[in-house]
C-alpha cells in the first residue's frame, strides 16, 4: 500500500484556513472596540479621569519640568504662580507655548485641575 504525498499538504493547508479564519474574527472583535471607543463608548476616558494633579504632572509633565518643578528641557515651575495666573497656566496647558510647550498636554478639567495646582507654587 503507497502513501498518498498530497494528504500532508492538504493537512497544511486546512490548519492554515483555520488559522485565518481565527485571526481575522479576532481582528474583527478589536476592531469594533476600537470604533466604539472612538465614539465614546470607551470603559473611560483621559478627559473624564479623575487624577490628582500632582499625579497628572508626574505623568506628561515631569519628564521636561523634573520630578521636583525644578527644571530641564523645560523651565523651572517652582514658583510658576507668582509669574503666571492660574488661568495663564491652563491657557499654556491647552495651547502650549512656543515650539518647546505641547498643546493639549490636558484639556478641560483636568487642565484647569493642574493649571490650579501649579498657580499654588509661589
Amino acid at each position: 500500500m503507497r502513501k498518498n504525498p498530497v494528504i500532508p499538504f492538504a493537512i497544511i493547508a486546512v490548519l492554515g484556513i483555520v488559522a485565518m479564519i481565527i485571526v481575522s474574527s479576532a481582528g474583527i472583535n478589536q476592531r469594533e472596540a476600537i470604533q466604539s471607543e472612538e465614539e465614546g463608548g470607551g470603559e473611560q476616558t483621559e478627559e473624564t479621569a479623575s487624577a490628582d494633579p500632582e499625579e497628572m504632572y508626574q505623568n506628561k509633565c515631569s519628564s521636561c519640568h523634573g520630578g521636583d518643578l525644578s527644571g530641564g528641557a523645560g523651565p523651572n515651575l517652582q514658583e510658576v504662580g507668582s509669574r503666571y495666573s492660574a488661568e495663564e497656566i491652563q491657557d499654556i496647558i491647552i495651547n502650549g507655548k512656543g515650539s518647546q510647550m505641547p498643546a493639549g498636554l490636558y484639556t478641560g478639567e483636568q487642565a484647569t485641575q493642574l493649571a490650579e495646582w501649579l498657580a499654588e507654587k509661589k
